[in-house]
């Protein structure tokens, strides 16, 4: 629950005010998967000015998730002390500046490096995002709110291989993409300053509204809670789903079924269009079944499970030969496979208001840590294998598996279901 004073704040600014506000959130995804997703798109040419191998390709992923797990505890922790207004902001441009400077690198060295400083900023979004949310959304609109901020990062992956594919067209190079979505994130920072004053996003005194509205169990009960380790399997298990295809799926299109790029490009743009869909309707549905009498627990596990089936289509992808219906299944892994995170991302929501940084934080570090070691061992199996079977198998299934162990082990009282 939010304080009855920044209830009253939220009100007084209007129902546009708050899902403008949600816009903004969504822009600032968008820039941050636009930032991270032209490395992807650019590999082929980055691969072939380096002469990277697959293992170094899948060890600079590994270093950029190991710079996002650290950052995801940092912002975590910056994000419940200080106020979210200043310090989203500031993780807008600092990321924005590393990716700028990821168009002028020279070295594999420098690569690694501006990828590692991406990541530890880019960490910030989450955190930050979700903590927003839940300061100007109830508990019932936030499936919907944190659908439209998570959306962001499809359509900004959607975005990005037309840029790319415009300045590839007019000059020949990977470079100006980098340069170009990097200087962008200074006009969110502006809006986002004009948009949103300190006091809209301020913390309860919780030390003074302690006999009126508690702050709730402390960090170290909360890792007790075994809600959050049934949320910690979730985000390790949605996450290393979504980062494969967004980190190997234009180089199965291009090394195993020989889509040029700009073919590939197109389809990618596709593939990020339908998982903007899927997760707008994840959030959308969720809301549709509340209004319609089903407890909120319920409509998101049951959106969870719908969306978790359909990323199992990965097995006849694997399979599949060149042509409309193997792009058809990939569209549909895509839907669901973002489709899953609004409602994770209210699950958390249920833990904490106190402490939601830092729990969003941990298990980001918690699932990029995962990541670091996923990464790595993808790029090592294709390297070996010279196929991607495998992981496109294994990556299809791991949503079931996060809402089996919600199913099976989360347990929520009456008024957390309905709230």
């Amino acid at each position: 629950m939010t304080s009855v004073a920044t209830a009253e704040r939220v009100a007084s600014r209007g129902s546009v005010w708050k899902w403008w506000v949600c816009g903004l959130l969504l822009l600032a995804t968008m820039l941050n998967y636009m930032d991270r997703v032209t490395f992807n798109q650019t590999a082929t040419r980055i691969i072939a000015e380096f002469k990277l191998s697959k293992e170094q390709y899948g060890l600079i992923e590994s270093v950029f998730a190991q710079a996002f797990a650290f950052g995801a505890l940092l912002a975590g922790w910056l994000a419940d002390r200080y106020n979210v207004r200043w310090i989203y902001a500031a993780a807008v441009l600092l990321w924005s500046l590393a990716g700028f400077l990821t168009g002028f690198v020279q070295s594999y060295l420098e690569l690694l490096l501006f990828r590692s400083l991406l990541g530890l900023f880019e960490a910030g979004n989450w955190p930050c995002a979700l903590r927003t949310t839940q300061r100007i959304l109830p508990p019932h609109e936030r499936t919907l709110g944190n659908g439209i901020l998570q959306s962001g990062a499809s359509l900004g992956a959607l975005i990005t291989p037309i840029v790319v594919l415009f300045f590839l067209s007019r000059t020949g190079s990977w470079r100006p993409p980098f340069w170009v979505v990097g200087a962008v994130g200074t006009v969110w920072v502006v809006l986002w300053l004009v948009s949103v004053r300190r006091e809209d996003l301020t913390l309860p005194d919780w030390d003074k509204q302690a006999q009126v509205q508690p702050g709730g169990p402390g960090l170290g009960e909360l890792v007790r809670d075994r809600r959050f380790w049934v949320l910690a399997v979730m985000v390790v298990t949605l996450n290393a789903t979504w980062h494969f295809f967004r980190a190997w799926l234009p180089l199965f299109l291009s090394e195993s079924h020989h889509y040029n790029d700009q073919e590939m490009n197109w389809f990618i743009s596709a593939y990020y269009l339908s998982a903007d869909v899927g997760t707008l309707s994840a959030g959308a549905v969720a809301l549709w079944l509340v209004r319609r009498g089903l407890p909120v627990h319920r409509s998101r596990g049951l959106v969870l499970l719908g969306c978790a089936l359909l990323t199992t289509l990965s097995v006849p992808a694997a399979y599949l030969p060149r042509g409309p219906l193997l792009l058809a299944v990939l569209l549909l892994i895509g839907f669901g496979s973002l489709g899953c995170f609004p409602n994770y991302y209210s699950f958390s929501q249920e833990l904490t208001v106190r402490h939601q940084g830092k729990v969003t934080g941990t298990l980001g570090f918690i699932s990029w840590e995962a990541q670091v070691v996923l990464q790595y061992l993808t790029g090592v199996s294709v390297e070996r294998n010279q196929s991607y079977t495998l992981g496109i198998v294994v990556a299809g299934f791991l949503p079931l598996i996060a809402w089996l162990v919600l199913a099976l082990f989360w347990r929520t009282n009456e008024t957390e279901a309905k709230a």
